[in-house]
């Protein structure tokens, strides 16, 4: 199959987040029938990842996930484009990695390896499993792909997930006296939030927050007597000064759980390559025992979860393309990048 092709076979088997054994499967007996060493790494009773090889010595690994948002959107196509669910993350990212590796598998190079993980989209649990398998000791550098729009990705900011939550007392909604509204006190917390000014930093650029989900009460005719909120943090920094400005804003009115935290990467620059930092996080912060981390793969992350989610069928090509040429860049040159 082309990439294009292979791209369409992957979509149509749908892998939402937690449900993604079908397509590991089929990627498993793909990837054995072209002769490559393959494990199905179990990482729950229902998920494995994807891990292969040629010769026991990746020292260049390709990753990405299998897994995506739902809901399935079924593949559909024109001469131009690939639409549906996966056409840009991440499936055309694996079939042009793929394609890539069996290109320079031509060219007779064997040191190297594919990595697709489960369940990026929400915990990075793949990642945290594949990161303790024994062959990321031979990795030197770990091509991972997201949607950067064929550009090397040089920085990706990080990523903190925060609830926030307030409990009152519960009341008859004609006496307010008689309760404490655990709405009002989260309200009032987001507001102080919403007004804190975010670190900034030079190479990842600003810290940036969205409050995502609201939830709390029971009723209209009754006073709340607990609330929350999701927060989601793209950090530029370490924790520490966030989580400061976090207790400051919060003041003991409410409890901070912090849901899962990822630090902004810097990564591997090569010349002649398009660059750019990205502001989103992938699984490379849970893939430290893989080498030096790349990120690069066709379309745009503005397309990504979206219901009109496509990729072009010439950035597929040129994705191929790209990744050969930083596979040979990176297994040739005789000094490190920059």
């Amino acid at each position: 199959m082309n990439v294009s092709e292979l791209t369409l076979a992957l979509m149509n088997i749908p892998s939402v987040s937690g449900d993604e054994k079908a397509v590991a499967d089929y990627l498993g007996g793909y990837l054995t029938a072209l002769g490559w060493t393959v494990e199905l790494q179990s990482v729950s009773d229902t998920q494995s990842n994807v891990i292969a090889h040629l010769n026991g010595n990746p020292r260049v690994v390709f990753s990405t996930h299998i897994d995506t948002v739902p809901p399935h959107i079924p593949p559909t196509e024109d001469d131009a484009k690939i639409y549906g669910r996966g056409s840009c993350d991440a499936k055309g990212i694996i079939a042009a990695q793929i394609t890539a590796a069996e290109r320079l598998r031509s060219d007779g190079i064997e040191d190297l390896g594919l990595l697709y993980t489960v369940e990026e989209e929400r915990a990075s649990i793949g990642a945290k499993a594949a990161n303790e398998h024994p062959l990321a000791a031979k990795c030197e550098y770990l091509i991972n792909g997201e949607p950067t729009d064929n550009d090397l990705a040089i920085g990706s900011k990080g990523s903190m997930r925060v609830v926030i939550r307030t409990t009152g007392k519960a009341g008859h909604s004609a006496y307010p006296e008689t309760g404490e509204s655990a709405i009002d006190k989260l309200l009032d917390i987001l507001e102080d939030i919403r007004r804190l000014v975010l670190p900034k930093d030079e190479f990842f650029g600003d810290s940036t927050l969205n409050i995502g989900v609201l939830s709390g009460g029971v009723g209209s005719n009754v006073i709340a007597p607990s609330a929350e909120a999701a927060l989601h943090i793209r950090m530029v920094t370490p924790l520490e000064p966030i989580m400061e400005l976090l207790e400051a804003a919060v003041d003991g009115r409410g409890e901070i759980d912090v849901q899962s935290c990822s630090l902004p990467v810097r990564m591997v620059e090569v010349e002649g390559f398009r660059q750019k930092v990205v502001r989103f996080t992938t699984d490379i912060p849970y893939l430290t025992n893989w080498g030096k981390p790349l990120l690069l793969g066709p379309g745009s992350i503005l397309d990504a979860h979206t219901k009109h989610e496509f990729v072009l069928k010439k950035d597929l090509d040129e994705a191929v393309e790209l990744y050969r040429s930083l596979a040979m860049n990176l297994l040739t040159k005789r000094n490190e990048p920059q």
